[in-house]
C-alpha cells in the first residue's frame, strides 16, 4: 500500500506544480485532473486495505464529478478561445467587471 501511496503523492505534486507554474487554462486543467486522478489513487488504495468500499464508492464520486468538470470547464475554455483566441490566464484578468 506505500507503493501506492507514494505514487499518490508524487501524481498530486506533480499536478499542484502544473496548477502553480503553468500560464495556460488547458495546462492548468490538466493539471487538476491529475491531483484528482491522485486522490482516486489514494482513496481505492486505502479501501483495499482496509477492506471494505467505502473508499471505492468516494472514487466513483469523485470520477463523475471530474466529468461534470471536464464537460464545463472545456467549453468555457473553448468560448474563451474563440473570443480571445488565447488560453493565458493572465488574459483572463480582463474578463472581471
Amino acid at each position: 500500500m506505500s507503493y501506492y501511496l507514494l505514487l499518490s503523492a508524487l501524481l498530486f505534486a506533480i499536478g499542484l506544480y502544473g496548477v502553480l507554474a503553468r500560464r495556460t487554462a488547458i495546462l492548468i486543467f490538466m493539471s487538476i485532473e491529475l491531483m484528482l486522478n491522485s486522490a482516486n489513487l489514494a482513496l481505492v488504495s486505502f479501501a483495499r486495505s482496509s477492506g471494505n468500499l467505502e473508499g471505492q464508492v468516494m472514487a466513483l464520486l469523485v470520477i463523475a464529478l471530474a466529468a461534470a468538470e471536464v464537460a464545463v470547464g472545456l467549453g468555457i475554455i473553448v468560448a474563451v478561445f474563440r473570443s480571445r483566441e488565447s488560453t493565458s490566464v493572465d488574459d483572463l484578468a480582463e474578463f472581471r467587471g
